[in-house]
């Protein structure tokens, strides 16, 4: 059997055949990791099973570290090439429909009765991961902009935020507060994104909760953009502005929330600078 490093054409070839399986399991499709893994052995250059089903967990690492669905049964295996990077990379290139996917809609009137979703705690310092897999994944996310990427997508957006507000209102609900749940509103579609936040909503005691949602279908610590205004409202406003982070929204979303100041929580880098003439 071969131990020698992986080809750029094997590498094409395990990443095409992970991403038809990812498809059927998204999907909830039935199908035979035994069955790909057995048509793609002869394919491959004298590799053991075991190094195919290694690949395939080190393929659920890359993909975590951009932000992407990965096949749970296939949990992300790290120190891994950055070839196999490059390979992922290739196909979504070649396969643009894939990151350009709608997320699955709730209907609107199913929304009204939305389930609160599950709301833990931030990431913090003592409970990252080990360093080298937290490198990695990081290298990964800046290498290939994901935050950029998250917030080009404005139907991921929009669905994130249109998920927040149910839950907002089936929270205020649950605390008895029809009164309050009517009044939320979703201001960034009625009113535009001027505001520095998406949802005008309350706490059970009527304090007024201005939440901005950054949403992904990657892991709790894939990096989102934030503008100079969320920024500014949120120091202006900081007892009732919250960032509320919605990840693994394409699959089970949860969530956390942050309060301002956000420097406390997360590192903030400039990315963009307004050039103006002499």
């Amino acid at each position: 059997m071969s131990n020698g490093p992986w080809t750029d054409e094997e590498n094409d070839l395990i990443v095409a055949d992970y991403f038809a399986m990812l498809a059927d399991d998204i999907s909830a499709r039935r199908y035979s990791k035994a069955e790909h893994r057995r048509a793609l052995l002869p394919l491959l250059n004298d590799r053991s099973e075991g190094s195919v089903e290694f690949k395939h967990q080190n393929i659920s690492a890359v993909l975590k570290g951009l932000g992407e669905d990965w096949i749970p049964g296939y949990k992300p295996a790290f120190n891994f090439q950055m070839t196999l990077v490059d390979a992922v990379a290739r196909w979504l290139a070649l396969n643009p429909a894939w990151l350009g996917r709608q997320p699955r809609l709730q209907p609107a009137a199913g929304l009204r009765e939305a389930a609160q979703i599950w709301i833990g705690p931030p990431p913090t310092l003592s409970n990252q991961p080990p360093p080298q897999e937290l490198d990695q994944m990081l290298h990964i996310a800046r290498k290939f902009d994901v935050a950029g990427r998250d917030e080009r997508n404005r139907a991921l957006g929009r669905a994130g935020e249109e998920r927040v507000l149910g839950h907002e209102r089936a929270a205020l609900r649950t605390a008895g507060r029809d009164d309050l749940a009517r009044k939320v509103r979703w201001v960034s579609e009625e009113d535009g994104d001027g505001a520095g936040y998406d949802i005008a909503s309350f706490a059970p005691d009527g304090l007024p909760r201005l939440i901005e949602v950054k949403t992904t279908n990657g892991w709790e610590r894939t990096p989102f953009h934030i503008t100079r205004n969320e920024l500014a409202v949120a120091d202006e406003r900081r007892s009732e502005w919250r960032l509320f982070r919605l990840w693994n929204f394409s699959r089970e979303p949860k969530a956390f929330e942050l309060h301002p100041p956000l420097d406390a929580h997360v590192s903030l880098t400039a990315t963009a600078f307004q050039a103006s003439f002499h």
